[in-house]
């Protein structure tokens, strides 16, 4: 009688079979920090997917902003659709590449989970505030080792840990699939984000550099096809994951655009001060005031200074959350 495979051992065979040379099959993971008895049915990489989608921080992500801050629109993107979007293209490239689709997920998912409330503008706060500093990519894999199931962390794998670290621009993950999400945040916010500026009046597509249009595309879907294409051709049976030179710099471009009519616009910059103050006020407090902290983190304090245990917590909240806090310390309440 023929023998039984289990699921996770088809998969094992599928990945062997129509993977790429370059992809990290799911059998050769390097492990996690703490041994665990393995899932009948899942690879590690699938465990470690299903444990970020059910991780609280994953869930907080959705009201945590992008760009815009408190956004009146129902359409205007959060930290969460950003996330998913990340995942949904870096998924298409690794799956043309015959990567590792689930390893890939897993990263996407788990890359922004250290982002602070008020996007950006409260990572460059907290990062002036702290002695350490703070970068939200060095905070997602914080939360992931230390911070999320009440102090245990979600003991992930080292491939999907050196790619939520090392997502950042200039720095460089170990795995094709880590470089695959990389590339796909550059592509899915750079897009987004201009969609979101032109819903907000702050520019028209008629703005963006003629170049970039030329090279790119003058729609949102047609620029994510010309990137996604790129990272395909000139990636395909090679050990590094590129873009071709004119893809490339357009992006390069438009990235500059944005920074100086989005990202710094008066208004934005205005709402990031506000952001600013609010965060800043938040965190001399509780320097003051240490045992006003949740007790979960009053905890992490054993093991971990006061700066940084701060960090942990402002890090963690919501928009709403963040000043719902501040409301709470700072302004008088009714009887």
């Amino acid at each position: 009688m023929a023998e039984i495979l289990s699921v996770k051992q088809l998969t094992f065979k599928k990945e062997e079979a129509f993977l790429s040379p370059f992809a990290v099959k799911s059998n050769e993971t390097k492990g996690r920090l703490k041994e665990e008895t393995a899932c009948p049915m899942r690879t590690e990489f699938q465990r470690d997917r299903d444990r970020i989608i059910y991780s609280r921080a994953f869930i907080r992500l959705k009201n945590k902003t992008q760009v815009f801050f408190s956004p009146e629109g129902d359409h205007y993107m959060t930290r969460l659709t950003h996330t998913l979007d990340v995942s949904q293209i870096a998924r298409s490239i690794s799956r043309a590449l015959a990567l590792n689709e689930d390893l890939t997920e897993a990263i996407a998912l788990g890359h922004d989970l250290g982002h602070t409330p008020f996007g950006h503008a409260g990572e460059r706060v907290l990062n002036k505030l702290s002695p350490n500093g703070f970068k939200h990519n060095e905070q997602s894999l914080r939360v992931v080792d230390v911070l999320e199931k009440g102090g245990l962390g979600l003991n992930l794998t080292y491939e999907v840990r050196d790619g939520i670290l090392n997502h950042k621009t200039g720095t460089c993950p170990s795995t094709l699939e880590g470089q695959v999400v990389s590339i796909s945040d550059r592509i899915a916010y750079l897009n987004h984000d201009v969609d979101d500026a032109v819903r907000a009046g702050v520019i028209s597509v008629e703005d963006l550099p003629k170049s970039v249009l030329n090279v790119l595309g003058k729609t949102s879907r047609e620029r994510i096809n010309v990137m996604i294409s790129s990272a395909y051709e000139n990636s395909l049976n090679k050990d590094k994951i590129t873009l071709s030179s004119d893809v490339d710099g357009a992006m390069k471009e438009l990235r500059a655009f944005m920074f100086d009519n989005v990202y710094m616009m008066p208004t934005a910059k205005r709402e990031e001060e506000r952001a600013g103050l609010m965060i800043s006020a938040t965190y001399d407090y509780f320097i003051k005031n240490p045992d006003k902290l949740p007790k979960v983190y009053q905890d992490l304090l054993k093991n971990y200074p006061l700066e940084t245990v701060i960090c942990d917590y402002l890090s963690s909240m919501t928009d709403r959350y963040a000043v719902n806090v501040f409301n709470q310390i700072f302004i008088p309440q009714s009887f």
